[in-house]
């Protein structure tokens, strides 16, 4: 039984297309993964570097149009131990291409003659040549290779696989694990994620006094959902994955305060954490922050504010949102805690 993802009669027709026209179809915020080197064999490496293109037919794009943005965004912290997938398989090169990468390799006699000729007799067709590297299936199908992010310890170097054949429109061998999924492209999303800073306004603003409750809260206009797409286009398909604030932690900086509410832990409301100050507030509790009970002297309190993203992902034939690790982002910032000073009549 085929995977819902199995290419349709318009993405096989799409997926002719020679594999060296590929750079193009990705635009300025697209990125495209390179194909790993097997053992004995050469091909393109590893990581790629900004937005540079990769030629190879399994190259990972990304979609970061609904990402966040600006100086100050950063990436999400999974809260498990998860990380992102760190080889896979995809598609990677035609016949002709494939050729090109290995013979060389043959004729430079740099990988040793049983290698070469476990590799010849695999890729070889001894009673017809035109059939070298399934050149009578040429646009019928694709070898596939390992793709590799070394970024992604641990398991980068655990896709030890050669290439292999598959048609188009068929599943690749049941029996080879992290071939290309839904499943996969979402993880390589969710390590694309940037969220805004998680600086938070403070009332008092950046100098506060013992045992004054100081307010704390975040602009709701930054913090919306934010999604990176993955896809692979030759195989028509893609996830998409999605970061949702859901709560701030505060973490003081000193043993000597107290968080407002009691866990520290502040949650989204209506679009907002905290509650902005304001004349008339100042003998009430805020939602969200903190009371320190004790000065700064002559320093500061390193205050941390964490936000804590729920993120999910849809994809080719999952239409329902399946869970992610939570991710976590935050920021330190300094805040200058004073003596009330009493006034002597």
């Amino acid at each position: 039984m085929r995977k819902p993802w199995t290419l349709s009669a318009a993405i096989a027709a799409a997926a002719l297309v020679p594999l060296l026209s590929l750079p193009g179809v990705a635009h300025a915020d697209d990125t495209l993964d390179g194909n790993a080197q097997n053992p004995g064999t050469t091909g393109p490496s590893g990581n790629a570097d900004g937005d540079t293109l990769s030629a190879t037919a399994g190259a990972v794009v990304y979609d970061r149009s609904n990402n966040g943005s600006g100086q100050s965004a950063g990436p999400v912290t999974a809260s498990t131990s998860w990380t992102p997938p760190a080889c896979w398989y995809a598609p990677t090169y035609s016949p002709a291409e494939l050729q090109k990468v290995k013979e060389p390799v043959w004729e430079a006699e740099s990988t040793g003659y049983e290698w070469d000729a476990e590799q010849r007799a695999k890729y070889l067709n001894k009673d017809d040549p035109t059939k070298d590297f399934n050149k009578d299936k040429t646009g019928k199908g694709y070898w596939w290779g390992s793709y590799v992010n070394k970024s992604y310890p641990p398991g980068w170097d655990s896709c030890t696989e050669d290439y292999f054949w598959v048609d188009t429109g068929d599943d690749p061998p049941a029996n080879i694990p992290n071939t290309i999924t839904p499943e996969i492209l979402a993880g390589l999303a969710y390590n694309e994620i940037r969220v805004p800073s998680t600086k938070v306004t403070l009332a008092p603003a950046g100098e506060t006094k013992v045992n004054l409750p100081t307010w704390a809260w975040l602009d709701a206009a930054q913090f919306k959902p934010v999604s990176v797409t993955a896809s692979v286009p030759v195989l028509g398909m893609e996830a998409t994955t999605v970061a949702e604030p859901v709560s701030l932690r505060i973490e003081p900086g000193t043993a000597d305060a107290q968080v407002y509410p009691a866990s520290g832990v502040c949650t989204f409301v209506n679009g907002r954490i905290g509650e902005p100050y304001a004349a008339g507030k100042a003998g009430q509790t805020p939602p969200c922050g903190v009371k320190y009970l004790r000065s700064s002297g002559d320093g500061t309190y390193p205050l941390r504010a964490t936000i804590t993203w729920k993120i999910h992902w849809t994809g080719t034939g999952v239409a329902q949102e399946q869970p992610l690790p939570d991710g976590e982002f935050g920021a330190e910032q300094a805040v200058v805690v004073q003596e009330i000073q009493a006034v002597n009549r």
